[in-house]
C-alpha cells in the first residue's frame, strides 16, 4: 500500500512539473541554484539520497544561470503579483526542518553521519544531530542572550547548554510535564525530514526553498513580529516617533509591566510610535490585512520555554498581534484590518484577498514547542490550499517562514547587518504560480526581504526610510537597503505561464527518509 501511495504521489508531482513547463529531471543529484550574493559556492551534502526522485526526495534540476535580459524581464514582471501573503509559523531552525534536504546547505555530513557535534555540559559528551521522529518537540529558550550563547561567536555550539538551563528555569516557574524529562539526547539536536513534514518538503520540491533565510533579529517572537511589519523593534516614551529607542529583547518593557501587575495597577498599553509598512500602504491606497487565528497565543510573554497558555483574539493585542499598538494603525483608522482567520478564508473563496496579507497562528497550530508539528503542517496546508483554490491564485506569492529558531540547532553563523541581527537561520519557502520549480535560493535573506518585495511591487520602491517616507524615526538602519540582503525577485520566473494549483492533503502519509 505504501509503495502504491508513494508511486501515486510521484506521478502527481511529475504531472505538476510538466504542467509548469519544468525542465526534465536528471538522474544525477543536480540542483537549481540561485545566484548568490556571497562568494560561497553551494555544494550537495553527502547526505543527499541516491534513490529515484519522489514527492519526498525529488532532486531539483539545474538550468543555467539567468542572463541579464532574463533578469530584467523577471523584474518587470513583479507586478503580476497582486497579492503577497506572509504565513508566519513559530520556532524552528533551518537544520531542524531541512538539514538533510538534497542540495541545501544542511547539516555537515559524511556518508550520512554528521561531522559536527555540540557539547552537553551535563553528560560531558558531544552530541551529534539525529533524526527525531517525534511529533511533539520541546526546543530551547530563544531570547537575545540565548541567541548569543547558541551562536557562541560563530562556533554554533551553545544549543544544548541553553536548553538545559532553559528547562530548569521553566520547571522552577511552571508545572509543566516537560519538567520530568531527562533527555539523554536533548531534542534541540533533532531534525525532521519528509517522514514527519512531507508537505513542507513537497513545497520545497515544487516551488522554492531558501537556505539562507535568517530571522531579522537575534531574539524572540515579539521583536521578530515588529520587524516583520516595520523593519525595527523599539521602545517609545511618547507617540512621537523620535522618542523611540532600539529594543532588541524587550520592546514592551515587560519588567515594568510585571511590577505594575504585582502592585495591582492596570497594565499600560505599549506605544509603538515608529513607522511601519501599513503607514506607506495606507498612504498609497494599498489594501492590507493581518489575520489572527483565535485561540491561545503561541509564545510565552516573558519568553520562557513553557508557560500557561493565554488567549489570543484579533481584537486583543498580543505578542503575535502587535499592529493594534502602532500609532499609525490607530490614527489611520486601520484597526479593522486586523481580523480573525475566518475572514481570510472568506476573502480567498470570493477572490477578494487584499494586496498585502499577514497570517499568524494560534498556539495549537503554531509549531511552537510543544505544539505538534503535524497540527502546524495541517493548518499551513489548509491555508495554502485555500489560496490555490482562490480566484486570486494566479496573481499570488506566498512567503512561508518560521519566526525564530526556537532553540533548535543550526550550523550556519548568522551575518551581522546592525546591532539587532541577523538572528539564526530559519526555513523559508516561496509558493507561487510564478515561483521557479525545485529552486534552491542561496542568497542571504531575512524577513526584511519581504518588506523589500512588497515595496518594490506596490510602492514603487519606497522604503521605510526616515529620510524619505515623510515620518522620520531614529531607526539604526534601513533594513531593506542592507548590502548583503538578497532580492526575492530571483525566486520567480515571470516569463512563463502561471502554474496550476498543487493541492495537498492536510493529513499526508509519511514521506521517504532523506538518508537511506
Amino acid at each position: 500500500m505504501r509503495s502504491f501511495i508513494t508511486h501515486t504521489l510521484v506521478l502527481v508531482a511529475f504531472a505538476f512539473l510538466v504542467a509548469c513547463n519544468a525542465p526534465t529531471q536528471s538522474p544525477s543529484p543536480t540542483v537549481t541554484i540561485a545566484p548568490t550574493n556571497t562568494p560561497a559556492t553551494p555544494t550537495v551534502p553527502a547526505s543527499a539520497p541516491t534513490s529515484a526522485p519522489s514527492v519526498a526526495t525529488a532532486k531539483p534540476t539545474a538550468p543555467s544561470q539567468p542572463t541579464p535580459s532574463a533578469t530584467a524581464a523577471s523584474t518587470e514582471g513583479i507586478h503580476k503579483i497582486q497579492h503577497v501573503i506572509i504565513i508566519m509559523q513559530e520556532n524552528r531552525s533551518f537544520d531542524h526542518y531541512f538539514g538533510t534536504y538534497p542540495g541545501a546547505d544542511g547539516i555537515p555530513m559524511q556518508n550520512g553521519t554528521p561531522t559536527v557535534c555540540v557539547p552537553d555540559p551535563e553528560t560531558k559528551q558531544c552530541v551529534k544531530a539525529f533524526h527525531d521522529p517525534n511529533d511533539k518537540n520541546y526546543g530551547g529558550p530563544h531570547s537575545e542572550k540565548d541567541a548569543t550563547a547558541d551562536v557562541d561567536g560563530g562556533k554554533m555550539d551553545g544549543f544544548i547548554a541553553q536548553e538545559r538551563a532553559g528547562r530548569k528555569a521553566a520547571c522552577a516557574n511552571v508545572n509543566d510535564p516537560a519538567c520530568s524529562l531527562n533527555d539523554q539526547n536533548p531534542d534541540v539536536m533533532g531534525w525532521h525530514d519528509a517522514r514527519e513534514i512531507p508537505n513542507y518538503w513537497a513545497y520545497a520540491q515544487n516551488f522554492v526553498l531558501q537556505d539562507k533565510m535568517f530571522e531579522p533579529n537575534a531574539s524572540w517572537s515579539l521583536p521578530e513580529h515588529l520587524f516583520m511589519v516595520s523593519g525595527w523593534s523599539a521602545r517609545c516614551r511618547t507617540t512621537d516617533p523620535m522618542t523611540c529607542v532600539n529594543a532588541l529583547q524587550n520592546p514592551e518593557s515587560f519588567l515594568a509591566q510585571q511590577i505594575r501587575q504585582r502592585a495591582g495597577l492596570p497594565m499600560k498599553r505599549p506605544v509603538y510610535a515608529w513607522t511601519d509598512l501599513t503607514y506607506l500602504l495606507h498612504k498609497n491606497n494599498i489594501t492590507w490585512a493581518y489575520y489572527v487565528a483565535e485561540g491561545t497565543q503561541p509564545d510565552c510573554e516573558d519568553d520562557a520555554m513553557f508557560c500557561t497558555p493565554k488567549p489570543q483574539k484579533a481584537g486583543t493585542p498580543q505578542i503575535w498581534n502587535p499592529l493594534p499598538y502602532f500609532e499609525t494603525v490607530r490614527k489611520n483608522g486601520q484597526l479593522g484590518n486586523i481580523q480573525p482567520l475566518d475572514k481570510f478564508y472568506d476573502a480567498a473563496k470570493q477572490g477578494k484577498l487584499p494586496a498585502v496579507v499577514w497570517i499568524v497562528p494560534n498556539g495549537k497550530d503554531s509549531e511552537h514547542p510543544t505544539a505538534l508539528v503535524s497540527d502546524g503542517q495541517a493548518y499551513v496546508t489548509g491555508l495554502v490550499n485555500a489560496i490555490m483554490q482562490s480566484p486570486d491564485w494566479n496573481g499570488t506569492a506566498i512567503f512561508l517562514s518560521w519566526d525564530d529558531w526556537g532553540g533548535f540547532y543550526d550550523h550556519v553563523a548568522p551575518p551581522k547587518v546592525d546591532e539587532n541581527g541577523y538572528g539564526l537561520r530559519v526555513p523559508g519557502l516561496v509558493i507561487s504560480p510564478y515561483a521557479k520549480k525545485g529552486y534552491l535560493d542561496h542568497q542571504t535573506l531575512s524577513f526584511d526581504a519581504y518588506l523589500k518585495f512588497i515595496e518594490d511591487d506596490f510602492l514603487g520602491g519606497q522604503r521605510i526610510d526616515p529620510k524619505t517616507d515623510g515620518r522620520p524615526d531614529p531607526r539604526p538602519s534601513v533594513r531593506e537597503n542592507a548590502a548583503q540582503l538578497g532580492n526575492l525577485i530571483s525566486d520567480f520566473d515571470f516569463t512563463k505561464s502561471p502554474c496550476p494549483p498543487l493541492i495537498l492533503p492536510t493529513n499526508p502519509k509519511p514521506g521517504l527518509a532523506s538518508i537511506p
